[in-house]
């Protein structure tokens, strides 16, 4: 794609090429699936519980959210309020003759046939593991956005988050009742609050930029700060600058001149910002940081932190891009979603990353495979901290150590407690894990092996540890057979009601609710069975809410991209202890039934591993 030709001399400058090198890189999402996880089980799996049929969720307009500040902050659950932008773009284009009309659409040099349609948006297709068009079915896309909108991230479990992330970027056909570009655009949003900074730029650039709407600027503002990419504004600004006022809209006009070596303009737009007022203290003394890195600049600009009460995008955007360091005490005042971002921000050194891809490998945003060879960059490049540098050697010990008895020990220290494992450290140990044959292992060690490799979708792997179950006994016996219950491909492991009581007596109920739920979700029990047993651990698996019902309706349809978003909307939170297993019963049920069970079971095995 050729972008306005007014605006082609921006990406010469320096900074601006620094910045968009990462950019290219990226051309499509990275896969956090391993390969062959999904393809069809060794033995067939039982026939799904169909559940009693219930109504859909009642489909309404969003409410209007309320009005932002002047540059966003990180961590509110809706975008600007763009009813009076959209008001101003309808006047400005209403007051347009048709020659200016044309004028405007002929600064884009894309021939018609070049141009891509809004009525089906999204990277992913069904070779690509995205999801098939008609995903969200006939749904309301006013009712669809609003789930995304009233969905607040984080998820609590990684793998609903990696299956909402697969079903936002699938190239889905737009819902009826809603612009292709505003469906684009609560799509990235959500993305963002999830994390997913580079795949929500993905989305927004799906779009071409002469069909944007108000709100799709106002997320694509959002993204390229969230990326810490500036400079990748400065093709939208002259379309967003025809309708809104926007201060960071605003500011553009003298960043984009000066990444283009054009000191003058750039320097005459920036004088004039601080004149009226644009944007004040830290957020320009930033911007104008930026416009000191273009050709021929001569300004010399200290950042200072003191007095800056919160973080926003504009501030973190800005400083992330020129590789000025935030405190931490900022990062307090803003989502984990922030850190994810700055695990993938291409001008910090992995030593500053680190915090962001151990959260960002937690989230769902990095697979297995990124987080180790994170670690393995940070031995390479130099001195690592003493902690970083204990965890690498034990990683390159788990994954190279010359026998079985050592490579485990190794992933013990990323384990850190044997009975509850640090989910990153089996994250980060899952293809060690994967690699190792089965041998004879604590029991305790063979119940985090196993859940070391589900919670990286090694099924399979995990399955052939199976053959171990009579030889073990005592701690982690139970656990053992509790994940490969729930996680592998098909039934490796007697389950029965008898077996269920025995786990919830040796871990206790919370988490033998859990089980119970799992197990009833991927029909491994009898309906009768898992009733019984629900029963007398004091939950029930009836559909009692209008969630229950709606994700159930979903499934019914067959509608994966909305079951995928029920589910999320049903998980949301960071605190495992406090998800009901009503919820993780309807989810794994519904995942079960339109087809996603290999995701079902990696989130019952999380659930086990984790509560």
């Amino acid at each position: 794609m050729r972008w306005p030709r007014g605006n082609a001399k921006w990406a010469l400058g320096s900074f601006a090429l620094a910045l968009t090198l990462p950019v290219v890189a990226q051309q499509a999402p990275e896969s956090l699936l391993p390969p062959g996880f999904g393809d069809a089980p060794e033995a067939p799996a039982p026939p799904p519980v169909r559940p009693t049929p219930g109504a859909p969720a009642v489909s309404g307009a969003p409410a209007a959210p309320p009005a932002a500040p002047m540059v966003q902050p990180l961590n509110p659950a809706t975008p600007p309020d763009l009813s009076l932008v959209d008001a101003a773009q309808n006047a400005a284009e209403a007051e347009m003759t048709p020659e200016e009309l044309a004028a405007q659409k002929a600064k884009y040099d894309l021939p018609d046939t070049a141009r891509r349609s809004l009525d089906r948006i999204g990277p992913l297709t069904p070779q690509t593991r995205g999801f098939e068009p008609d995903a969200f079915g006939g749904e309301s896309g006013k009712y669809l956005a609003t789930l995304m909108k009233q969905t607040h991230a984080p998820i609590v479990s990684r793998w609903a988050s990696i299956l909402l992330r697969r079903a936002l970027l699938s190239a889905v056909d737009t819902p009826r009742d809603i612009d292709g570009a505003d469906w684009t655009a609560e799509r990235a949003w959500l993305l963002l609050r999830m994390g997913e900074a580079d795949n929500a730029r993905l989305m927004v650039q799906s779009v071409d930029p002469d069909r944007y709407s108000p709100r799709l600027y106002a997320i694509a503002m959002q993204t390229y700060l969230a990326t810490a990419d500036p400079a990748g504004l400065c093709p939208l600004s002259a379309g967003a600058l025809r309708f809104t006022k926007e201060p960071g809209w605003d500011m553009t006009r003298a960043i984009c001149p000066a990444l283009s070596g054009d000191q003058g303009t750039s320097s005459g737009a920036l004088n004039q910002a601080q004149r009226r007022g644009v944007v004040r203290g830290i957020d320009y003394r930033l911007a104008e940081k930026v416009v000191g890195t273009g050709f021929n600049a001569r300004r010399s600009v200290k950042i200072e932190w003191d007095g800056v009460d919160r973080l926003t995008a504009w501030r973190f955007g800005l400083a992330t891009a020129l590789n000025v360091e935030i405190p931490d005490a900022l990062y307090g005042t803003v989502g984990s979603h922030v850190r994810a971002w700055e695990a993938r921000a291409p001008a910090l050194s992995a030593v500053k990353r680190r915090p962001g891809v151990d959260i960002a490998a937690r989230l769902g945003v990095l697979s297995s495979a990124a987080l180790v060879g994170f670690y393995g960059q940070m031995g390479t490049d130099g001195d690592p901290p003493a902690d970083a540098a204990d965890r690498i050697e034990s990683l390159r010990t788990a994954y190279a150590g010359s026998t079985v008895g050592d490579r485990i020990g190794a992933m013990r220290t990323w384990w850190q407690d044997g009975a509850k494992p640090d989910y990153l450290g089996l994250i980060a140990t899952a293809r060690a894990a994967a690699a190792l044959p089965v041998a004879q292992a604590d029991a305790q060690d063979a119940a985090n092996l196993v859940a070391a490799m589900l919670a990286a979708g090694y099924d399979r792997n995990a399955a052939r540890w199976a053959r171990a179950i009579g030889q073990l006994d005592g701690a982690g016996a139970s656990q053992f057979w509790a994940l490969l219950a729930v996680g592998a491909p098909s039934p490796v492991v007697d389950i029965n009601s008898s077996r269920v009581s025995g786990y919830v007596g040796d871990v206790g109920v919370e988490k033998g609710r859990m089980l119970i739920a799992a197990l009833a979700g991927l029909s491994r029990l009898s309906g009768e069975d898992a009733a019984s047993l629900a029963q007398d651990n004091g939950f029930a698996l009836g559909a009692n809410s209008r969630w229950a019902r709606a994700i159930g309706a979903a499934a019914q349809r067959g509608e994966k991209g909305t079951v995928a978003l029920l589910a999320a909307v049903g998980m949301q939170g960071n605190d495992w202890s406090r998800l009901p297993a009503g919820h993780l019963y309807h989810v794994v049920a519904a995942l079960h039934r339109v087809g996603l069970d290999p995701e079902a079971r990696m989130i019952a095995a999380e659930a086990i591993s984790r509560t």
